[in-house]
């Protein structure tokens, strides 16, 4: 037998508390009203308990006092015949006076009495008998009840007290002067149990109206909430269908009330949200045509104007020295123009969905030593040290080897360009469903909110800083299209004045998910350290 989950439970619970709105509200209502149910009905129950209480213990102490008058009265009229049985007359008088008293009480079957010399006194030709109804609870007359009843002649005493069966009662104690017989005490048992018989009807009813209230302030404040939370609720999802791009959805307008006037203002949102999206989704697709003519169009001059640079390059030393740097100048613009007018146009074919991956079985390992080694140079000119370790990843994995390669050179050339002379640390590794490699530099580094806009087109961290390597801004983002279409990621971790590091993560099959990164992000510094320690 499987034992009953508890925790489950509660997470279940509090994930739906936190996830409804309607119910959080209906139960911190249900449970304020309970409390304050339960404060108002234990208050009301004490206060009624009490009453009832000094109300009996008043009419109590107003009959005792009353028989204790007539049985004085009795006592002090009587008078013995003769001295031979004086015992047995006051017998007679006592019997006499509690057939007299008993009827007069409140609840004569319920009501016990007793008649008790009093103790300490000298024996005397004429004492009393003691007097008591049947089964009279000796037990709840205490010594303290009789001292006090002793001391005080002139009143009557009283105390609570429980009968042998478990019912609440309330004893009364006087004392009586029987004439030539001494003192006597004359007790009284009240039997309480139809005053607790009272209250606990009272209880009940208290605690089934509270029971009631609740439930009924529960169902309303259900009733209420839907009728609110129900618009509420139906603006969200139609907020997310919004968000998902089915921008003719919204919100059906009923009546004039507030609930109303949010529909109204949530449709006009929706309209002017689908306009300004619908005329920025064509302002994107003009330019993105645009991009797309003109560079097009700008491959044929271009080509033309490259053609006759190259001859004035290739004869830059029949020229005088002006002319000579003239032609080195135009030649290495011309370079860098076709550089920026072939990222442009790998932008407007990704833009227009027509690229495709040339896969081939490709050594990863070897593709970065090869591009490492390409890039060496440039690196020393630039006072850093390039340091490539490989821990895993020897194998032929599937890749489109030119863009792959395209995207060392932009992660290199960065690391470089923003490395300030420090070492620059690739790492390569493997796992059992993927190939990652980490380009980490010590540079300047960039806050998180550049670090957001990395991959953003045409978009520098610092636009006035020099560049020595050129770039157009499309870099990046041509390397993020590139990750994307091998179903992998490229990912950016900066901080400033620590240095940057980009992570490279493709599957290590075709169509197999990515279950997580060989290497970690942010960098495992301890490793990228030791690397350039040993470099």
């Amino acid at each position: 037998m499987n034992s009953f989950d508890w925790r489950s439970y509660i997470d279940r619970l509090l994930r739906f508390w936190r996830g409804s709105l309607q119910f959080r509200t209906v139960a911190i209502t249900v449970l304020l009203s309970g409390f304050a149910v339960i404060v108002i009905g234990a208050f009301l129950s004490v206060s009624i308990s009490n009453n009832l209480f000094a109300s009996r213990s008043i009419q109590v102490q107003q009959e005792a006092r009353t028989i204790h008058n007539q049985a004085q009265s009795t006592f002090d009229a009587a008078q013995p015949a003769n001295d031979q049985a004086p015992t047995v007359e006051l017998d007679i008088v006592a019997n006499s006076v509690t057939d007299k008293f008993l009827p007069s009480t409140t609840a004569p079957a319920s009501t016990k009495f007793a008649i008790k010399r009093t103790p300490g006194q000298a024996e005397t030709p004429q004492n009393m008998q003691p007097v008591s109804s049947t089964n009279f609870p000796d037990s709840v007359v205490t010594d303290s009840l009789r001292a006090r009843v002793v001391k005080d002649v002139a009143h009557v005493q009283y105390q609570s007290a429980t009968l042998p069966d478990g019912s609440p009662a309330l004893v009364v104690g006087s004392q009586v002067r029987v004439p030539t017989a001494g003192s006597y005490e004359l007790y009284l048992v009240y039997d309480l149990s139809s005053v607790q018989t009272t209250l606990g009807y009272v209880q009940q009813t208290l605690a089934l109206g509270g029971l009631a209230l609740v439930l009924l302030i529960g169902a309303v404040t259900y009733t209420v909430v839907r009728l609110v939370v129900g618009p509420i609720r139906l603006a969200a999802e139609t907020s997310e269908k919004l968000a998902a791009g089915q921008l003719e959805q919204r919100i059906p307008e009923r009546g004039d009330d507030v609930i109303a006037t949010l529909a109204r203002s949530f449709n006009g949102m929706a309209d002017s949200l689908q306009h300004q999206i619908t005329k920025l989704a064509e302002l994107s697709r003009l330019q993105q045509r645009f991009v797309s003519d003109v560079s097009h169009e700008l491959r044929t001059p271009l080509t033309t104007i490259r053609l006759a640079g190259d001859v004035l390059y290739d004869h830059r030393d029949d020229f005088a020295p002006a002319t000579a740097r003239t032609a080195e100048l135009l030649h290495t613009q011309v370079q860098r123009f076709e550089v920026l007018l072939a990222d442009l146009l790998e932008v407007s074919r990704y833009d227009a969905g027509a690229v495709e991956l040339e896969l081939e079985p490709t050594n990863l390992v070897r593709l970065v030593e090869d591009a490492v080694e390409g890039m060496q140079p440039l690196a020393e000119q630039r006072g850093s040290s390039l340091r490539f370790v490989a821990p895993g990843g020897y194998f032929e994995a599937e890749i489109d080897a030119r863009r792959i390669r395209r995207v060392l050179r932009n992660l290199l050339g960065n690391a470089v360009e923003h490395g300030e002379g420090k070492p620059i640390v690739v790492m390569v590794d493997s796992n059992a469903t993927a190939i990652a490699l980490t380009v980490r530099d010590y540079g300047i580094g960039m806050k998180a909110a550049d670090a957001s806009r990395a991959f953003d087109r045409f978009w520098r961290a610092d636009p006035s800083r020099q560049r020595t390597i050129g770039g157009t801004g499309l870099g990046l983002a041509i390397s993020l299209e590139d990750a994307t279409l091998h179903d992998g990621r490229l990912e950016v971790w900066s901080e400033l004045g620590i240095g940057t590091c980009f992570r490279l993560t493709l599957p290590r099959e075709r169509g197999r998910a990515i279950v997580s990164s060989p290497l970690e992000l942010p960098p495992d510094d301890a490793v990228h350290l030791e690397e350039v320690r040993d470099a």
